[in-house]
């Protein structure tokens, strides 16, 4: 399994996933093996929402697996199939504000 790429981040923070929960656990609980029944990822996947949900980097986590995007696993308390779905709406909701008549004289008019 390829090494999960980490953001740069300023020295004096460290890396967040220095600080994640997960590192203690068993990977496989937060990545798929080839050709899992529904059941047991669904069960899986709620596993690894567990421990992420109990982590303090999670949402350092979730940041990191939106912007690079990660393709799989459980990252940052989402699955993979969740992260598209905020991607997308991420997506529609910045190009509705593009398409916004008068978008951007808000705040010029403040």
């Amino acid at each position: 399994m390829p090494e999960p790429r980490v953001p740069a981040r300023a020295a004096e923070d460290g890396p967040w996933h220095a600080e994640a929960v997960c590192r203690r656990d068993e990977a496989g609980l937060f990545f798929a093996p080839s050709k899992e029944p529904t059941a047991a990822r669904l069960s899986r996947e709620e596993a690894a929402k567990r421990v992420c949900a109990r982590c303090p980097v999670m949402v350092a986590c979730r940041e990191h697996a939106l912007l690079q995007p990660e393709p799989y696993g459980v990252w940052g308390g989402l699955t993979a199939a969740e992260r598209r779905v905020v991607l997308a709406r991420m997506r529609r909701r910045s190009a509705e504000l593009r398409q916004a008549p008068g978008a951007g004289s808000i705040a010029a008019a403040g």
